[in-house]
């Protein structure tokens, strides 16, 4: 387990002493994002005649609704995330069929040359017959006239 870290901060104007496994930097970025928070309340103008409920309540509803949409957003992510892994597995098992599907294709084409070269050799065999066998035929009717 990390260390635990202890760490003074200062909140509209008011120094806490925070406590926790985050660092210091960490603590310290909290702080500030919660001033940033005040200081864009106090922007407005009605804010300061407001009791210091109903500050805290505005203060609140203003982190909880930063919350929510960084959630949403971190959903979307993760959802479109999700998405997108679920296209790449299709895609590779796409790619996995054509990859088989060329390797059987090239099986095919081997056999198909070597039955080729096979047809090849034996029309040169043929032919090679055909011609002697003319010869040996015109040898003959020139041996009978």
């Amino acid at each position: 387990m990390s260390k635990k870290h202890d760490t003074e901060v200062i909140i509209n104007g008011k120094v806490y002493h925070l406590s926790g496994y985050e660092s210091e930097e960490y603590l310290q970025k909290i702080a500030a994002y919660i001033n940033g928070k005040i200081h864009d309340l106090e922007q407005n103008e009605g804010f300061a005649r407001l009791n210091q409920e109903i500050k805290n309540l505005l203060l609140e509803i203003n982190l909880a609704d930063d919350y929510f949409k960084a959630k949403k957003q971190a959903d979307f992510i993760e959802s479109d995330a999700k998405e997108r892994d679920k296209q790449l597995y299709d895609v590779k098992h796409d790619l996995v069929a054509a990859q088989l599907k060329v390797e059987t294709m090239e099986k095919e084409l081997a056999a198909a040359k070597e039955r080729a070269d096979e047809a090849e050799k034996k029309i040169i065999r043929l032919t090679a017959e055909l011609e002697g066998a003319r010869a040996l035929a015109a040898s003959n009717d020139a041996k009978k006239a």
